[in-house]
């Protein structure tokens, strides 16, 4: 399938729509999201390598939000043929693309794409459950439920990993890294203008937690253990064992 690049946001306009999944975002999403976070193929890459190291032959994975389920495929390659890996998201559009994609796929392991709200679902016999730049999305107040879901769903010893974009717990440095993250996104030939327009587009859609939120929040949900693998300026991707 043919990656398109991402020109939503390229001229001026009167006015800007808030940001949503729909088929013009899943269009372009791969080019989006590749160009948008610094060192997503590499968290890619060692989700991955995370659920080779804790999904148990004939058990499950989870990807929740799991847009056009590149995280889906970082763990069917690397789980034994006898496991399941459900993804879920809420948007069809996203569901649709995912579904052409995982069919395409020669990978053996069993892969379930859902459309479904995540926060309604129930998790079962899971080794690994993903949300990769998920729970920015979620209502903040929804947010600890899930978590809980999550954790009860997880078998002992499971892993969640939890990649998110982070708020900075102070002003100096939240203007720095968004600073640095703008200059990312021109390095890879976005323009000030898109740059702008989608930062107006996701502003209250897109609401990043600290990283002591996240992991406070973590804890409260039971997990033993919550530390951070991985961080490029403000995204960073947390591993929380149950």
């Amino acid at each position: 399938m043919t990656n398109k690049t991402d020109d939503m946001y390229v001229g001026r306009r009167a006015t800007i729509a808030s940001f949503k999944f729909d088929e013009n975002v899943a269009a372009v999403f791969a080019d989006m999201i590749g160009r948008s976070v610094p060192g997503y193929g590499l968290t890619l890459d060692m989700i991955g390598i995370i659920a080779s190291h804790y999904v148990k032959p004939g058990n499950r994975a989870y990807d929740l939000g799991c847009s056009l389920g590149a995280a889906t495929l970082a763990m069917r390659h690397n789980v034994s043929d006898d496991c399941q890996i459900i993804a879920i998201d809420n948007s069809a559009a996203m569901v649709e693309k995912a579904r052409e994609i995982v069919a395409t796929d020669g990978a053996a392991a069993a892969v379930e794409v859902l459309l479904e709200d995540i926060c309604q679902v129930e998790i079962d016999n899971a080794d690994v459950v993903a949300m990769n730049f998920t729970l920015q999305f979620i209502a903040e107040n929804a947010r600890p439920a899930l978590l809980q879901t999550i954790y009860s769903g997880l078998n002992n010893g499971g892993a969640l990993i939890l990649s998110e974009k982070i708020a900075a717990p102070g002003l100096a440095e939240q203007e720095l890294l968004s600073t640095l993250h703008h200059d990312f996104k021109r390095a890879q030939g976005y323009s000030d203008l898109e740059i702008a327009n989608k930062r107006n587009a996701i502003e209250n859609v897109l609401i990043a937690d600290t990283l002591d939120t996240h992991k406070e929040r973590l804890h409260a949900a039971g997990f033993s253990q919550v530390f951070v693998w991985f961080q490029c300026l403000n995204f960073v991707s947390l591993l929380a064992i149950k």
